[in-house]
């Protein structure tokens, strides 16, 4: 598999064991993960977040394996929804920064390409999103769009 915006090929990176079960070290049982994740879920923590709390202060180092059910899984059990894919909101703060930095600094061209490569991958989790119905149909991005969209 190539590389998405670079001429290389490579997919070198760290990967987790190969583990089907949960350690029998973790003291919480499957109901007390679930609440936990949703008691973080309506404080407004993303479910990257959720998963570093979990293991960083709960010692549950995979809830999927704990659980039976992913994160997002537990979050859409106890009814809880994100506006926008937590993929696509990093990539929108990114590029307001990004878009924030040019303004200052107009002949930048290399963050220009950067600012363009990000742009792209949100136009293609945007369609993805769309196809999959986690956006809704009218969503479209603009740059003035994605800065309102993280004032809220």
């Amino acid at each position: 598999m190539s590389r998405m915006h670079s001429s290389r090929k490579g997919k070198s990176s760290s990967k987790k064991p190969f583990v089907t079960e949960s350690p029998k070290w973790v003291t919480l049982g499957k109901d007390e993960i679930e609440s936990l994740v949703i008691k973080l879920a309506t404080e407004g923590n993303s479910s990257a977040m959720i998963g570093l709390i979990l293991r960083d202060q709960h010692g549950v180092p995979n809830v999927r394996l704990a659980t039976g059910s992913s994160i997002m899984q537990i979050m859409k059990k106890g009814k809880i929804t994100v506006e926008i894919p937590e993929d696509l909101s990093a990539l929108l703060k990114r590029v307001t920064a990004l878009n924030a930095y040019l303004k200052d600094n107009p002949k930048d061209l290399h963050n220009k390409r950067g600012l363009q490569l990000i742009e792209s991958k949100i136009r293609r989790l945007e369609k993805y999103y769309k196809r999959k119905g986690l956006l809704p149909q009218d969503w479209k991005y603009t740059l003035e769009g994605a800065e309102l969209e993280l004032s809220r």
